[in-house]
């Protein structure tokens, strides 16, 4: 079993899997569309990725505010956390994903990536640090025997 990532925004999905040991996580692609609102196509990409890479579980990043709070990024990640659920019948877990962009843009000045290569990818590897963080609380846990 894999466990898929994504890092969901206006207008592009990050997608990010892991490896079947759960160790890793690996940027796969950007999923893009038009508009906000259009999701028919992002769902059914998702769908065929969680389909070929045997996904177990879906984890979307979820931006709450420094402060804790929930805005409206927020209810739109939640809003496609549970359709995503519907749509896959996977379990779907909400991954705390504050300030996740900002390090991938971090790492992307690091390898001095210019600007056209930083909005190819940003969206992938914010979603691999979403995944990477939930993977290595998986693995704190399974240490501690929970």
């Amino acid at each position: 079993m894999r466990i898929m990532g994504l890092d969901y925004g206006s207008v592009t999905v990050g997608v990010a899997i892991s490896d079947e040991l759960l160790l890793t996580a690996q940027g796969l692609e950007v999923v893009r569309r038009k508009q906000e609102n259009k999701l028919r196509q992002t769902y059914q990409r998702i769908e065929a990725l969680v389909a070929e890479y045997q996904i177990g579980q879906i984890v979307v990043g979820y931006p709450k505010h420094l402060n804790n709070s929930v805005g409206e990024r927020a209810i739109k990640s939640e809003e496609f956390a549970e359709t995503l659920r519907r749509r896959t019948g996977l379990p779907v877990v909400l991954w705390d994903e504050r300030l996740t962009t900002v390090t991938a843009h971090r790492v992307l000045d690091l390898a001095s990536a210019g600007l056209k290569e930083k909005h190819e990818v940003v969206d992938k590897i914010a979603a691999s640090i979403i995944l990477q963080n939930y993977l290595d609380y998986l693995a704190n846990k399974r240490a501690m025997g929970d």
